[in-house]
């Protein structure tokens, strides 16, 4: 079983295409990690300032259970096509979303988990952090992280002009 996140990006995509061609005809597991509106609402700086035309968060709950729902199905399909055998599943995020991952691929009991890199570096991965990052610190067991094609694109390119200074 092979665990591949999973949130509609680029870069979650590439993740399922690398994971196709890795690892053909096995069984796969794609997740998606919701968050409560109430939760979210908690971990945000003025929280309750300005949601007065909110008056069912319970509504807002099942939306994005729903949402989250069909990103994992989507997700699904795009593994069937990349020659997974693949199920849908969605979690609701717990301490973190890297924990979240984690707990996860130790319920399926996953052999690997696969997922998407944002591509971000220095800065930008310190201040908004990083999941993939998070996982591969708290992962038992091996962690594929793919770049997207784009992110993959302008790291050649970073390559090729390093290489072309130094001829």
């Amino acid at each position: 079983m092979i665990l591949i996140c999973y949130d509609g990006s680029d870069d979650a995509k590439a993740a399922i295409t690398a994971a196709g061609s890795l690892f053909e005809g096995r069984p796969a597991t794609i997740l998606n990690v919701w968050e409560p509106f109430t939760d979210l609402l908690a971990r945000s700086p003025g929280a309750f300032e300005g949601i007065a035309g909110v008056s069912d968060s319970d509504d807002l709950d099942k939306a994005g259970r729903k949402d989250a729902e069909r990103t994992a199905k989507q997700g699904a399909e795009l593994a069937g096509q990349a020659a997974l055998e693949a199920s849908p599943v969605t979690a609701v995020r717990a301490i973190s979303v890297a924990e979240t991952v984690v707990a996860e691929g130790n319920r399926v009991d996953a052999s690997a988990i696969v997922m998407g890199s944002r591509g971000l570096g220095g800065l930008g991965s310190f201040f908004l952090g990083s999941v993939s990052h998070a996982v591969l610190q708290r992962a038992d067991r091996p962690v594929l992280v793919v770049p997207s094609l784009e992110v993959a694109q302008r790291r050649r390119d970073k390559l090729g002009a390093g290489s072309e200074k130094q001829s």
